[in-house]
């Protein structure tokens, strides 16, 4: 995918880099940092997610589904069209399953994120909102007090783990708030909890 190619084309610069070229050094450096790396990250698992996201083949099941009712009440009554017809007309699948699924197929729920405002000063600190499922698993991140500002910021994310799988957490992130909570004025191990 697109990370591949990010390596190919970080090969070929490092090369590069070696005989001086102007401005390939700097090139190089802007594809290497994080936050890029963690974009194309998102990007290739938003793209993995939207070619194998399922789609309803209807909108209006429940409107199908008295179709088809209608439809077997002109058929040749058998034993096995008489099942049919009790069976789609049962309220448990006409009320609780049907419906259900016009619910889900007519929503989006796809995330929405509110616009960023226009008047953002060029010395403005940048905030990234980060969403981990850990699944009884360990973060991978360890957090501390900065001696200076006190504000409570990752230490380290240690390889391999959650938090660097993910490429969303970096060493010297500062945390604002942990699940709902904010975390100014709490001790490290207070933090360690709400995680």
């Amino acid at each position: 995918g697109v990370s591949h190619v990010l390596t190919l084309v970080l090969q070929e610069l490092s090369l590069l880099c070696k005989r001086d070229v102007n401005g390939v050094g700097m090139l190089y450096d802007l594809l290497r940092s994080h936050w890029l790396q963690a974009l194309l990250k998102i990007y290739e698992c938003l793209q993995h997610y939207l070619g194998k996201r399922p789609a309803p083949v209807t909108l209006q099941a429940r409107a199908l589904n008295r179709e088809v009712v209608e439809l077997l009440r002109e058929a040749p009554q058998c034993a096995e069209i008489k099942e049919l017809r009790r069976l789609l007309r049962a309220p448990h699948l006409k009320a609780a399953l049907l419906s259900a699924h016009d619910t889900v197929a007519q929503k989006d729920f796809e995330p929405t994120l509110p616009p960023l405002p226009d008047n953002i000063p060029e010395n403005e600190e940048a905030m990234r909102i980060v969403c981990l499922v850990k699944n009884n698993q360990p973060l991978g991140a360890t957090i501390k007090r900065h001696e200076i500002t006190g504000d409570i910021t990752v230490a380290r994310v240690i390889h391999g783990g959650l938090a660097d799988r993910s490429g969303l957490l970096y060493a010297g992130d500062k945390l604002v708030e942990v699940n709902g909570v904010p975390v100014e004025g709490l001790e490290p191990e207070q933090v360690i909890n709400i995680l």
